[in-house]
């Protein structure tokens, strides 16, 4: 295995285990959380989300430039491209609408449940499809 294809490797599964941790195991327990208010769930998670993206955001320029510098097997190359779209979606298109929400409801307003969580997490379940896939097709 080349340099370039271990590295994307390596990134693809570090940012799998990212989404992992923290879409599907932090943010609902932390609203589990003895004493945790909507309120204090939705400051933390804006934090933590936006550490998040910004990781995802530099893994798939790594991934992307790993991939050009090497010479991936195309199914790789596909999949790889459809997490990184996906994430493009999340941040360009769900995730201002649900800061607008989210800055609502810190503000005290009882804003109501947004429909684009609910798309923010299938685009989260996607996106762990197509890593798992990049990841195995790197393998190969």
């Amino acid at each position: 295995m080349d340099a370039g294809r271990a590295v994307a490797v390596a990134v693809t599964f570090l940012w799998l285990g990212m989404v992992l941790a923290i879409s599907f195991l932090e943010a609902p327990l932390k609203f589990r959380a003895p004493d945790v208010t909507v309120r204090i769930g939705l400051g933390i998670g804006r934090v933590v989300f936006r550490a998040l993206n910004t990781a995802e955001a530099v893994l798939a320029v790594v991934l992307v430039v790993a991939a050009l510098l090497g010479s991936p097997p195309a199914g790789s190359v596909v999949a790889g491209a459809a997490a990184v779209a996906v994430l493009l979606a999340q941040l360009l298109a769900v995730r201002p609408r649900l800061t607008r929400r989210s800055d609502l409801v810190l503000a005290g307003a009882d804003a109501p449940r947004s429909h684009a969580h609910h798309v923010y997490i299938a685009l989260e379940v996607a996106k762990v499809v197509a890593l798992v896939l990049t990841g195995v097709l790197l393998l190969r």
